[in-house]
């Protein structure tokens, strides 16, 4: 997985950057792969794709893809599909800053797990379910004041960046985000978000935190999560970060994958990318994406959350965005 991570890296981490040039790796660690392999049937062949969209801070390019399971609904199966978004504002703040930003760790950490997934699924080592993987790739996006530290922002808003990488197919999603600009987590490497869905904040998954223990050898991490900040953004209240704003878009439960430092880090800080952290990561995604998609790791427990709906009501309303205008993006 290390190499991965380096190897997205180096191709982040230059103002040329874009989405095409990511997708160009990933098709050539496909192609890598299959030449090498021994050229059994493995399914449906993934998809690698690029939409490149405009707001009124400059644009992106989003990056989609798709790796088929061998029972997964791209093969006229019934396996789960996970959904893996890796969020940020931007990979880079140029010209206000140079070189790749802290904020860049989450497309990193789910660009590396796609070449992994890629690399296993050309050789025959397919998942049971779909995995769909979504981040955004640009090398010039703005900052914004925050408290601790200056965040970076999207050259497009939140409810593009959901539009664009959240899909109905997604059973399920793990999101990877930088959480470094808080004092909350003192802590260097990463941690779990309690499950959210429909508005609720679950208890955290016994299976995730299994998942996440295997990977990193260590006692899991919880990363403390308020009612606020799985609001939509623009509603004027605080937010930790946009770690959660996917379960703003969907139905489907959502944990956050945090990236965390011991000490309150910007987004927008260079140099301050940990490679091995990234790596564990990327590869929480991928256990995650093996045992989901056999029915062997749940986010939450339905029947729980339909007491909870049963007792208290629906708390859908705290996924609706607010009635404010947002700036014309034009998708090209």
């Amino acid at each position: 997985m290390l190499k991965h991570v380096i190897e997205v890296i180096e191709l982040l981490d230059r103002p040329e950057t874009s989405g095409h040039l990511l997708a160009d790796h990933l098709r050539a660690v496909y192609d890598a792969a299959s030449t090498s392999a021994s050229g059994d049937e493995t399914g449906p062949a993934p998809r690698i794709e690029v939409s490149t969209v405009t707001g009124d801070k400059g644009s992106t390019d989003f990056v989609h893809v798709t790796v088929p399971g061998r029972r997964g609904r791209t093969a006229g199966g019934e396996a789960p599909t996970l959904g893996v978004l890796g969020r940020l504002g931007g990979a880079g703040a140029r010209p206000e800053r140079i070189g790749l930003v802290s904020d860049a760790d989450g497309a990193v950490a789910a660009l590396s797990a796609a070449a992994k997934l890629l690399d296993m699924h050309a050789r025959g080592d397919v998942l049971d379910g779909d995995v769909l993987i979504s981040t955004h790739v640009t090398g010039w996006a703005p900052t914004q004041p925050h408290d601790p530290v200056p965040f970076m922002d999207s050259p497009v808003d939140m409810e593009t960046c959901n539009r664009e990488e959240v899909s109905p197919e997604m059973d399920a999603i793990v999101s990877i985000d930088t959480t470094k600009g808080n004092r909350l987590l003192n802590h260097r490497g990463v941690a779990l978000s309690p499950t959210i869905c429909a508005g609720w904040i679950l208890r955290v998954s016994e299976d995730l935190l299994s998942v996440l223990e295997t990977v990193t050898g260590q006692p899991a991490r919880v990363l403390p999560v308020t009612t606020q900040d799985i609001t939509p953004y623009g509603n004027g209240v605080h937010h930790i970060n946009s770690i959660l704003q996917p379960a703003t878009a969907t139905a489907a439960p959502v944990v956050g994958l945090a990236i965390t430092a011991e000490t309150a880090v910007a987004g927008c800080a260079t140099g301050a990318s940990h490679e091995t952290d990234i790596a564990a990561a990327a590869r929480f995604a991928i256990e995650t994406a093996k045992a989901f998609g056999t029915g062997a790791a749940r986010f939450h427990d339905p029947a729980e959350l339909g007491r909870l709906v049963e007792l208290y009501g629906p708390m859908t309303q705290l996924q609706a965005a607010p009635k404010q205008p947002t700036a014309p993006t034009e998708r090209k």
